[in-house]
């Protein structure tokens, strides 16, 4: 299957540059009123202790790492986001398909990359936005009734893949990058959702699952299945 490419170099996501300027001026405002309205400087520090952390966890949110899958990529699937597998099992896919399907599904905490990539090589044939209700993410009935976008995917091979970024409870904000009739590769960013979240995959019956519940995932370079 080939080796894996680490990450080369990590940079900020350009979904959280306006989110993490806009938040670096209300810290250092709030800190610069505390300093300079009170004589003693405890509300200062506490602000300090607080929104430092507050705003670390931020950074590390959005960070964008650089990744790269350099080995032989037919047929399989790759981790479309970083995350621990939650499912694997098959289920009735009634949106698109409308039948059975092996569904493999990956939790992201808020302390993942929330960057989504494409697991597989081809052209997208499907883009569309569900809205729908914030459930905790890893919840089944999220799958279905939570806000979502579906993109589907259809390999060189002529198999379809279908991808579902899914909304938590608090993730407002999906961002799909995939548009229909255009070609995709694994290296290639798909989307990006904001708060804490889940990708389902959905694979064809008779699909090599090579991965197990419980297991963590590394966007764009853990292998999760292999198509027949």
């Amino acid at each position: 299957m080939g080796r894996l490419k680490k990450i080369k170099n990590t940079k900020i996501h350009r979904e959280g540059v306006s989110i993490l300027i806009g938040s670096l001026l209300l810290f250092i405002g709030i800190t610069l009123l505390l300093y300079l309205g009170f004589e003693t400087k405890i509300p200062f520090y506490i602000a300090l202790v607080v929104l430092t952390p507050v705003y670390l966890v931020m950074l590390n949110f959005f960070r964008c790492p650089e990744r790269y899958y350099e080995g032989e990529t037919e047929k399989l699937v790759i981790a479309p986001a970083d995350g621990t597998i939650v499912v694997v099992e098959e289920v009735d896919e009634n949106e698109y398909f409308k039948d059975r399907r092996l569904m493999i599904s990956i939790f992201m905490s808020v302390f993942n990359v929330h960057a989504n990539w494409y697991p597989v090589n081809g052209v997208v044939k499907k883009v569309q936005h569900h809205r729908g209700r914030f459930h905790q993410a890893w919840l089944p009935k999220s799958s279905t009734e939570n806000e979502r976008s579906t993109i589907v995917i259809e390999t060189p091979d002529g198999e379809e893949v279908l991808v579902r970024q899914i909304a938590g409870a608090l993730a407002r904000r999906i961002v799909t990058y995939a548009e229909e009739d255009t070609t995709c590769h694994i290296n290639e960013h798909m989307g990006f959702i904001k708060f804490g979240s889940r990708v389902d995959v959905y694979l064809p019956l008779g699909t090599e699952v090579m991965t197990k519940i419980d297991d963590k995932t590394t966007g764009n370079q853990t292998v999760i299945a292999k198509l027949k």
